[in-house]
């Protein structure tokens, strides 16, 4: 297939692109570098740069690229930057993201995979969590990327324009050639690594009292490469859906740390700080829908693996992608 990767010079979206081509499709990445980086893309992928906020960009990008399927990264992504400024991600995931739709059904492209969010849940009631959980954002982030889902519904419903919509929980981890290098680093792996590269003084824990088994959050991780199988997988699915990925399991804050001082070998710090407000104790995922309808299977569960791939290609960028 030809698919054109929107946001393809992120962390995800890189790793996406450079699995279509291993796999024997066609890739162009439309991205306007604002997060994402030129080194981070494939070179064997056609290059488009350009913003969704100027919809005659991506309509000439879908014309020229001519896509069988769109992959859709494009977003901002910063939960306590969208409680400071909504408006970016009220316009950057919701207003952008129409003129892609609208660039779409323009163009006869009537496929899409959606990088969609746990954060579309708010604190769950239940976990795992499943796909009928209830939907309930606590900030704007989860419920710009639930606004736009149920775009999707209404363009299917309407256009014709087949989705699939893939709930994220904790990325982590690299591919032997792209990694995570995001200009303002809030996820835990990357920053504890940072520790190890000397890069930081210490890693912080935010919260310790958690009702939890060592008193820290506990997150599902999903290695990278396997999220991005997924996005493959989708490609094929018959029809629009929903699918939650994550592994079922967890690991805690100090899970994580401890697990990275021994994949690393070196000292890492950790201070004790308050936890933040509306930080869930346990977020984890149930992917049983997506294993059983798409045959999805995670080939890198162990959070050691997630680790080290990491640990490997920060060892090789210790400075990310330098730009």
């Amino acid at each position: 297939m030809k698919i054109l990767v929107v946001g393809g010079a992120g962390y995800i979206g890189s790793i996406c692109t450079e699995l279509l081509l291993d796999e024997g499709h066609e890739a162009a990445v439309f991205d306007n570098l604002s997060e994402g980086h030129r080194r981070a893309i494939d070179p064997r992928a056609r290059f488009i740069q350009g913003d969704l906020a100027d919809r005659k960009q991506i309509e000439a990008a879908l014309s020229s690229a001519r896509p069988d399927a769109v992959m859709h990264f494009a977003a901002s992504a910063l939960v306590a930057e969208s409680m400071r400024d909504p408006s970016k991600y009220f316009r950057n995931n919701i207003s952008n993201g129409l003129n892609l739709l609208d660039g779409m059904v323009a163009a006869q492209v009537n496929r899409i995979v959606f990088s969609s969010t746990c954060a579309i849940f708010g604190p769950p009631e239940h976990v795992p969590i499943n796909e009928t959980a209830p939907a309930r954002p606590i900030n704007p982030y989860g419920e710009s990327k639930l606004a736009f889902e149920k775009i999707l519904r209404w363009y299917d419903q309407i256009h014709g324009l087949k989705f699939v919509s893939l709930r994220y929980f904790n990325a982590a981890g690299a591919s032997g050639k792209f990694g995570e290098d995001h200009r303002l680093e809030t996820h835990l792996i990357p920053n504890v690594l940072k520790v190890a590269l000397g890069q930081k003084a210490h890693i912080e824990i935010l919260g310790t009292d958690y009702e939890t088994p060592d008193g820290t959050c506990i997150r599902d991780y999903i290695h990278i490469v396997d999220l991005a199988r997924a996005h493959i997988l989708a490609l094929g699915a018959a029809g629009s859906e929903f699918y939650n990925l994550g592994t079922g399991g967890g690991s805690s804050v100090r899970e994580v740390i401890d697990a990275c001082r021994k994949i690393t070998g070196r000292n890492i710090d950790a201070v004790e700080k308050p936890c933040r407000a509306g930080d869930p104790a346990r977020l984890i995922a149930s992917s049983e829908k997506i294993k059983t309808e798409l045959g999805w299977q995670p080939k890198f569960q162990s959070l050691d693996r997630i680790i080290e791939s990491a640990w490997n290609w920060h060892q090789k960028f210790p400075h990310g992608y330098g730009d």
